[in-house]
Parts: C-alpha cells; structure tokens; sequence
C-alpha cells in the first residue's frame, strides 16, 4: 500500500470515528449550551446504548455473523435498532434530568456536575452486575460488500455509519433552527430568564435537550458496537473523554461545533495511530484537550453559554 492509499484508507477510517464522536459530543454541546453543565453521566448512557442495540438485534435473530432474521429485512432490523436504542438512551438521559438533577437546579457550585459523576458510576456498575464484566460480541450483520478507491477500502458498514452520522445530525440541526421546540432551546440558551417570561417552559425545553442528547448518545453506542464488534462496560469513559474534547475542540454549547470536533478528533485519532503508534494517540487528543482549554477557550467555532447576567 503506498503512501497516498495508507492517507485515504486512515480518512475512511477517521471519519468514521469522527461521526461516532460527534453524535456523542451533541450531548455535551446540547446540554452545556442551556444549563452550562457538563453531564458526565453521557459517557454511560452511550455505553448502555451499546448493549440496547445489541440486545434488539439479538432479539430479531442476529448473533455474531450468524443472521436469522425474524420477520424484518436487514435494513428493517437495523432502523428498528437504532430507533428503539435511541428512544431508550433518550429516555434515559430525560429521566435522569428529571428525577435527579432537576431537584439541584437551583444549587450553587459543583453539586450537579458531582452528581452526574455519580450517576456514570450507577450506570457502569449496574451493568456490570447485569451483563457481567466480559466484553461482549457484537452482531456483524452487514453483508460483505466492500469498494476499493486506490488501495484503499471502503466497507458498506462506513458508508451505513455515515449515512446514519448525517442523517442524525441534519436532523438535529433542521429541528433545532425551524422548529418551535428548537426556537425555544436557543431562546432558553441565550437566557432562561427571559425565555420564562415569554412563555417558554424551560422546564420542558431542558428535558428535551436530554432526551436529545441520550438519544444521540444511543446512536453512538450502537455504531461503536457495528464498527468494533464488540463492547464492553468499559467502553464509555475513553469514548467519552474523546468526545468531550470534540466538544471542546469545536466550541462546547456550538452544535455545528460539535460536529466539527468530532470529526477531526476521529481524523487525528487514525492519522495518529497509523502514521505514529496506537499507543500515541491518545497522548496527542488529550494533549489537544489542554492546549485548547489554555490558549483557545471558546473552541473552533465559539463557545456558547447561558447568560447569566
């Protein structure tokens, strides 16, 4: 494999873990951008999405690279897998909002972002006692169809996290920009206060933003189980520190930003592990993390924060 070829072959490679990373940096973005919080409690609900999806596709016969479909076509299955991964890592993240840190809203200092930690750690462990702690196969139910661009390889199951990757975060954006709901998310963002007293319920407004950021978390962790093959209880806190340096990286509370980020942490992350060693790449992305909270704060594209003035 030449040169060039290695190049194109690790950009296939990172912009596929770049799409992961965005989906999950969105939740970062998405909830620090009303509540100026940082939900590490994300970095679980994407593992648990990883194991819903792989308990929906072994519920409709798919185990390893074994497919016995149960009344569903392929394609079928998999929007069902995602659909179904991503309304209950939504609901998920919307109860956790509700049920625990609507209750610390009005308290000062670091008590909700601690919480959130404790609530990563609820999660690691329950499905540690749940799903013990072996990593698990993951189903491997694309066909094996492949393209070849140069020496390069473009396998169906990129372009299918891409396509999803896309289709999730155009969404996200249409919603957020045109939609009554998304008005009412920037309008809270911009000023909670003010927000209230035009009539928005900023209640609501906050439980949508985590039930969309869980959501995108859930989507995440059913990619990384088609990419990988695998996944484990372990998976959410490195994925997860690589998307919240995405976020950062790009401007946290900036969806457009999130996006950013997440693909050139997944283009740096395969440039680096191919051109200098595995072992480097992550030395390089959290490297990136304190260069940019020290000398570019606002990321990329700019912070945007709640104004609490």
């Amino acid at each position: 494999m030449t040169f060039t070829d290695l190049l194109l072959q690790q950009a296939i490679n990172g912009l596929s873990l770049g799409a992961m990373y965005a989906l999950l940096a969105l939740g970062f973005t998405l909830v620090y951008g009303i509540l100026e919080l940082i939900n590490f409690s994300h970095f679980n609900v994407f593992m648990v999405g990883s194991f819903v999806g792989l308990f929906i596709l072994e519920s409709f016969g798919i185990r390893g690279q074994l497919t016995v479909l149960v009344g569903l076509p392929l394609v079928g299955v998999l929007l069902v897998a995602f659909a179904g991964t991503m309304l209950f890592c939504g609901g998920l993240g919307a109860g956790i909002e509700r049920l625990l840190l609507r209750p610390l809203r009005q308290v000062r200092g670091p008590a909700p972002m601690i919480t959130t930690i404790g609530i990563s750690y609820i999660l690691f462990n329950l499905v540690i006692l749940t799903q013990g702690a072996d990593s698990k196969n993951f189903p491997n139910p694309l066909p094996p169809v492949e393209w070849h661009i140069g020496g390069a390889e473009l396998q169906l199951r990129e372009v299918l996290i891409w396509v999803v990757a896309l289709v999730l975060m155009g969404g996200l954006t249409w919603f957020a920009g045109y939609t009554k709901t998304g008005k009412a998310m920037r309008a809270t963002a911009q000023d909670p206060e003010a927000a209230r007293m035009m009539g928005v319920d900023v209640d609501r407004v906050i439980s949508v933003a985590f039930f969309l950021g869980g959501a995108m978390a859930g989507a995440g962790g059913l990619i990384f189980g088609l990419y990988y093959n695998f996944t484990s209880f372990l998976i959410g806190f490195k994925t997860g520190l690589f998307a919240f340096t995405a976020a950062v990286l790009g401007g946290i509370g900036n969806v457009p930003g999130a996006m950013l980020g997440g693909i050139l942490i997944g283009l740096i992350e395969a440039m680096s592990s191919a051109f200098i060693a595995n072992a480097w790449a992550d030395v390089i992305i959290f490297s990136i993390l304190v260069l940019v909270l020290v000398f570019m704060p606002s990321g990329l594209l700019g912070r945007v924060a709640p104004n609490k003035s």
